[in-house]
């Protein structure tokens, strides 16, 4: 595990986050989508256009969130089903574009990855000037009344799966996350997360899934938690002409809090 300075993060990131982590059956609830940096943003209005999928999930059911364009919070409703709810959300492909490399080259050393610079020049591409796309995969865990019920992988393509209920299971030794990235586990990737105390401190430590895919993430009673994990790859030759970049970035992340 290797602990970093607020401070240290180079990128953005982007969740969900709810009014409230644990309520009760029937209380009002509002959910926020949040873009910005050490678990700190702004609240991004929803857009239907430029989100693919909106689910809620409980259980076996998976019901699409009937937002409005403009909505912001992105959702607000009272939750009436006892057990851990799942909400999902997918964004469309945005593309960001880097003037110089110095900029992208902190991103790669941030989310580690190696040898960047090598692999820039063996594709011939310039090192100022290119674009980047990027697609958002969030989720959040939220309990309602008993809590009771367990994560599950909701077919994103790049995903974190919570192998422990945060609300119910004992996770004074750690919560488990498995990483998902094209329908296989992914060994070995960096997972990032920031730690929220009661007062607003925020903590960030880096740590690594195993040969399974799996990381056992040290957490805190009254705290809140986003685990953040990115894959960066070469884009599809269709998506490379019709946006005109040079790489791709998927983005995974998932908030849930700790009674």
């Amino acid at each position: 595990m290797l602990m970093l300075p607020v401070g240290a993060a180079f990128s953005h990131e982007f969740w969900i986050e709810p009014s409230q982590y644990q309520m009760e059956e029937g209380a009002p609830l509002e959910v926020n989508l949040r873009n910005g940096d050490e678990f700190s943003g702004f609240s991004v209005a929803y857009v239907k256009a430029r989100s693919p999928r909106f689910d809620w999930i409980i259980g076996d059911r998976v019901v699409p969130v009937a937002s409005r364009s403009g909505d912001n919070p992105a959702l607000k409703k009272n939750v009436m089903q006892d057990g851990l709810h799942v909400l999902v959300h997918q964004s469309s492909v945005s593309t960001i574009r880097y003037t110089n490399w110095e900029k992208f080259q902190r991103f790669a050393d941030h989310k580690d990855f190696p040898n960047i610079l090598e692999r820039h020049r063996q594709r011939n591409l310039p090192e100022s000037g290119f674009a980047e796309a990027y697609t958002r995969y969030s989720k959040s865990l939220i309990s309602v009344g008993s809590g009771k019920g367990s994560d599950a992988a909701a077919g994103l393509e790049i995903e974190l799966v919570a192998l422990q209920n945060p609300y119910t299971d004992n996770v004074s030794e750690g919560l488990s996350v498995v990483a998902h990235y094209n329908n296989q586990i992914r060994a070995d990737a960096q997972i990032e997360l920031f730690e929220k105390s009661p007062q607003g401190n925020v903590n960030i430590s880096l740590h690594r899934t195993d040969r399974h895919g799996v990381v056992v993430l040290p957490v805190k009673s009254a705290h809140t938690y986003l685990v953040d994990m990115v894959v960066l790859r070469e884009p599809a030759a269709e998506l490379a002409e019709s946006r005109k970049v040079a790489w791709e970035t998927l983005w995974a992340s998932l908030t849930f809090a700790v009674p």
